[in-house]
C-alpha cells in the first residue's frame, strides 16, 4: 500500500511545474508549520488546500486520481468519484446560482491534493479533499498508519436515474437502520440519543475529539470567513434553516455531545444477531480502506472483546427518508452518520480514530524514538 502510494505521489510530483510545485507539496509532517496545515480538514466548499485537479493537464488529474485509489478499496475509489460527480447534479438542484465567491460554486475541479513531506521519506503525508470529501492519510517506515478522519458525504443523497437511482451511502445507512430495527423497546431506549436528528455531525472538522464535543456549526467549518457579505449571510441563513429544522437547543446539542464513555447501547448488550449486524456495519467504513487494511480492521472487531466496548446510538426517526443521524463509538473508532438538511437528501459520514487521528500517536512514538 505505502510503496504503491509513493510511487503514484512522486509521479504526480514530477509531472508539476514550480508554480504548481508550490501549492502541491508541503514540509514534511515533522515540521510545525506543515503539521499544522495537515490537521486542517473540510468537508464544505471551502478551500482545502493543495492544487485543485481544474488547475491540472488531464494528465496530472489521471495521476492524481491514481493516489487516491491507491488510498482506498475498489468501492471505496468509486464511492468518492461519484461524490465528486455530485457537484454537477448539486449545481442543477441549486439552479446554478450559488457561486461560494468563485465562478463556478458546484466544481468538480475543485479537488485539493497536498503532499506533506517526501514521497517514500521515513515520515510523509498526503490529504485529498474537496466538497464532501475529506481523505488523509499518514506513511510512517514504509506504513500507512493513518487513514482517518476518512469524510464522504452525498448531495443530493438519492438522485433519480433513468430505471433507477443513485444513492452512493444507501448502504451504510440501510444498513444502521435495519440494525436499530432490530433492537427491543428496552434496547432502543438505551440506543437513542434524542428524539430528533441533529443536523450535521457531532465532531465536526476538529483536528481531535475530545469529552463534550457538541456540533459545530456551518460558520465554524470553513477555510477563512467570508469577506463578501451575501455569502456570510447565505451560510447564517444555512445554519439557521438546519438548526430550525431538528429544533434543537444548547440543552438538545448537551444530550448527543461525544462523551466518554459512549453514550447508546453496547454492543455486550446485543445478540448474536445483532452483534453481527454491527459488525457488518463496522466493515461498511473500514471497507473504504485498501484491501489489506481493511482485513486487519476486520480481524479487529471479530474479536469479542474489542467489539463489546462499541457503542451504537440514534437520533430522530426510523423511517426511510426522514431525518436521521447514528454514531458508533468506542476507544479507538467514532463513527458518524447524518441525513437531514435538504429535507434528508442530504447525507454526511465520517470515520475517525479518537486514539490515531492523523496518525499523531504513531508520529509521537516516532519522535521520541527519534530524540533518543
Amino acid at each position: 500500500m505505502a510503496a504503491a502510494m509513493a510511487t503514484a505521489a512522486a509521479t504526480w510530483l514530477g509531472t508539476l511545474s514550480q508554480e504548481q510545485l508550490l501549492l502541491a507539496q508541503y514540509d514534511s509532517p515533522l515540521v510545525a508549520e506543515a503539521e499544522a496545515e495537515r490537521l486542517r480538514w473540510y468537508y464544505t466548499p471551502t478551500n482545502h488546500g493543495g492544487l485543485a485537479i481544474r488547475e491540472q493537464s488531464a494528465y496530472q488529474q489521471s495521476l492524481v486520481m491514481q493516489l487516491v485509489a491507491s488510498g482506498l478499496s475498489q468501492a471505496g475509489y468509486a464511492t468518492v468519484a461519484t461524490v465528486m460527480g455530485l457537484e454537477n447534479v448539486l449545481d442543477q438542484v441549486e439552479g446554478w446560482r450559488i457561486d461560494w465567491g468563485r465562478e463556478r460554486g458546484r466544481d468538480p475541479g475543485l479537488y485539493w491534493l497536498r503532499i506533506f513531506g517526501r514521497p517514500g521519506a521515513p515520515v510523509w503525508a498526503w490529504r485529498f479533499g474537496g466538497h464532501h470529501i475529506s481523505l488523509n492519510n499518514l506513511i510512517v517506515a514504509d506504513q500507512l498508519v493513518s487513514t482517518t478522519p476518512s469524510f464522504i458525504g452525498a448531495d443530493p443523497a438519492k438522485s433519480a436515474l433513468l430505471g433507477g437511482s443513485l444513492d452512493p451511502l444507501g448502504g451504510i445507512e440501510d444498513q444502521a437502520r435495519q440494525l436499530a430495527r432490530t433492537l427491543s423497546a428496552p434496547q432502543l431506549r438505551q440506543a437513542l440519543l434524542h428524539p430528533s436528528a441533529v443536523s450535521d455531525i457531532v465532531s465536526g472538522n476538529r483536528p481531535r475529539v475530545r469529552q463534550g464535543d457538541t456540533m459545530m456549526h456551518m460558520q465554524d467549518l470553513w477555510r477563512g470567513s467570508f469577506t463578501d457579505p451575501a455569502l456570510a449571510r447565505l451560510v447564517d441563513d444555512i445554519d439557521r434553516r438546519a438548526e430550525a429544522g431538528s429544533g434543537y437547543t444548547e440543552d438538545d446539542h448537551a444530550r448527543v455531545a461525544i462523551t466518554v464513555p459512549p453514550r447508546g447501547i453496547s454492543a455486550r448488550d446485543l445478540d448474536e444477531e445483532q452483534r453481527h449486524g454491527l459488525r457488518r456495519l463496522l466493515a461498511l467504513y473500514t471497507g473504504r480502506a485498501p484491501q489489506d487494511l481493511a482485513k486487519e480492521h476486520g480481524a479487529h472487531y471479530a474479536s469479542d472483546s474489542v467489539l463489546d466496548e462499541v457503542h451504537f446510538s440514534w437520533a430522530g426517526s426510523l423511517d426511510p427518508g426522514e431525518p436521521h443521524y447514528y454514531r458508533l463509538h468506542g476507544p479507538s473508532v467514532l463513527i458518524e452518520y447524518d441525513n437531514t438538511q435538504r429535507r434528508a437528501n442530504h447525507a454526511h459520514s465520517v470515520w475517525r480514530d479518537p486514539v490515531s487521528d492523523f496518525g499523531l500517536d504513531v508520529l509521537a512514538e516516532h519522535r521520541a524514538r527519534a530524540a533518543h
